[in-house]
C-alpha cells in the first residue's frame, strides 16, 4: 500500500473534489483521498501506479505534481470521514424519514389528508436524499440520473396524494385538528433544521440543488397544514384538510418537474463547473 501526496493547483472548490473522487474510484474502488483545500494537496491511498492517478488527473484537466509517495502498512490507513455533502444527506435522510413514519400513522389515526400528503411528501424527500448521498463523489451523468430519478419519483408520489385527496372527498372524513396543529408544528421544524443543514450547498451540483428545493418546499407545506388545522378547528370542517392535501399534491409535483428541468440541463451544470473553476 501506498501513500501519495499530490499537489493540484487548480483545486479549489467542491466541484474538483467531487471529480477527483470519481476519478479515484474510476481508477480503483478501493483507493481512499484525502483533501486540503487550502494547501490544494490530496494525499491518495492505493495500491495503484501513482503515475497512472497522475495521467489520470491530467486527463480531467487538474494536472497534479507528486510531493510525495511512500510505502505504509494498511493499518496504518487513517479513518477518512465522509464528506460534508454526505454527512448532510445523512442527518436529512433520517430527519425526513422519521418524519414520513410519524406523519403517515398520526394522519391515517386523525384522518388528515394533509398529514399523509405530507408524510409522503417526506417518503419522497427521503428518496431523494437517499439517492443524493449515493451521487456523492460519482460522475455528473450518474448525478444528473440520480437528480432526474428524483423528480419522477416526487411526480409519482404527487399522484398518489391526489388520489387520497379524491377518496377522502368522495367518501368523507373528520380530521383532528389539535393532532393537525401539533404534528405540523414538529415536522415544520424539523424541515427548518434541514434547511439550516443544506444552506451551504444550495448552489452545489444537481444532487444538492434538489435537495434544497425539496426542504424549502416542505417549510411552506408544514405551514399551510397548521393553517388548515386551525381552520378545520374554527370551521369545523374536513374542506380545508382536503384543500392543503391538493396543493401539497401540486406542491410534490412542481417540485418533480423542476427537478428534471435541472437534471436535463446539462449545460447549466456545465457551466457552474468552469465558473468555479476559473476563480484561479
Amino acid at each position: 500500500m501506498k501513500k501519495t501526496l499530490v499537489k493540484i493547483q487548480k483545486m479549489d472548490c467542491p466541484s474538483e473534489i467531487k471529480m477527483i473522487e470519481g476519478l479515484a474510484k474510476k481508477i480503483n474502488p478501493n483507493i481512499k483521498t484525502e483533501f486540503d483545500l487550502e494547501s490544494r494537496i490530496v494525499t491518495f491511498y492505493h495500491k495503484v501506479d501513482e503515475e497512472l492517478i497522475i495521467d489520470e488527473l491530467r486527463n480531467i484537466f487538474l494536472p497534479g505534481m507528486i510531493v510525495s509517495s511512500e510505502e505504509i502498512l494498511e493499518e496504518d490507513i487513517p479513518e477518512i470521514a465522509p464528506s460534508v455533502e454526505a454527512k448532510t444527506l445523512k442527518y436529512l435522510l433520517i430527519i425526513n424519514f422519521t418524519m414520513f413514519i410519524v406523519e403517515i400513522i398520526i394522519g391515517f389515526y386523525a384522518e388528515s389528508t394533509g398529514l399523509i400528503a405530507d408524510g409522503l411528501d417526506m417518503l419522497a424527500d427521503s428518496f431523494v436524499y437517499g439517492v443524493s448521498l449515493y451521487a456523492v463523489g460519482k460522475s455528473l451523468a450518474v448525478k444528473n440520473k440520480m437528480a432526474y430519478l428524483s423528480g419522477i419519483m416526487q411526480i409519482s408520489l404527487g399522484l398518489l396524494c391526489l388520489l387520497e385527496v379524491g377518496r377522502k372527498l368522495y367518501f368523507g372524513s373528520e380530521p383532528l385538528s389539535d393532532y393537525m396543529i401539533t404534528i405540523s408544528i414538529i415536522a415544520l421544524l424539523a424541515n427548518v433544521w434541514c434547511l439550516a443543514l443544506i444552506h451551504k450547498h444550495k448552489d452545489g451540483e444537481v444532487h444538492m440543488k434538489a435537495s434544497w428545493i425539496f426542504s424549502a418546499n416542505d417549510v411552506i407545506v408544514n405551514t399551510g397544514v397548521i393553517v388548515s388545522g386551525v381552520l378545520v378547528y374554527i370551521l369545523n370542517s374536513n374542506i380545508p384538510d382536503l384543500v392543503i392535501g391538493g396543493v401539497v399534491s401540486l406542491v410534490v409535483i412542481r417540485g418533480g418537474i423542476i427537478i428534471i428541468k435541472l437534471s436535463s440541463n446539462r449545460n447549466e451544470i456545465s457551466s457552474g463547473i468552469k465558473k468555479c473553476c476559473s476563480k484561479n
